[in-house]
């Protein structure tokens, strides 16, 4: 029988790890939607080249960022409420696409949230609209992506 997963399942079971895992925690999720955080860190690999003496943080690292929780954590909860939880780690969520735009930088130390709230999921696709701001809650970027479930060979 299917169960929703606590909030610590969910990021178990998420397959990026560090050092390419931008999700610290969940800080809520539901049928409608999630909210999670992460922190950039100073030692970041990718801010000594982008840019020597003014690191910002990469706009496809972000994507990347709303897509990790945006479409990746929130879609294995959604395939959490179909599914027994011995069948989740037989599925793994893949990108398909995005429309986005960057409103403002984030430099290293900086914490985000990202926000998604479901567009549709059906047939193992999920379409989200997702947001991220700054701890001012400054919109830093949005996006509508989307990503499908397939199942491990």
């Amino acid at each position: 029988m299917s169960r929703a997963l606590s909030h610590q399942q969910i990021l178990d079971l998420v397959p990026q790890q560090a050092p390419f895992r931008f999700i610290d925690h969940i800080v809520s999720v539901d049928e409608d939607g999630i909210v999670g955080q992460y922190t950039f860190k100073e030692d970041e690999s990718f801010y000594a080249g982008h840019f020597p003496g003014l690191p910002v943080t990469p706009g496809v690292i972000l994507l990347e960022t709303m897509a990790q929780t945006g479409v990746v954590a929130f879609g294995l909860y959604l395939l959490s409420l179909q599914l027994d939880q011995s069948e989740l780690d037989q599925w793994l969520t893949l990108f398909s696409d995005a429309e986005v735009e960057f409103s403002r930088p984030v430099y290293p130390g900086e914490q985000v949230t990202i926000r998604a709230e479901k567009v549709f999921w059906r047939r193992m696709k999920l379409k989200a609209r997702v947001t991220m701001h700054n701890a001012a809650n400054e919109l830093v970027a949005s996006c509508v992506i989307s990503g499908m479930g397939v199942r491990k060979q």
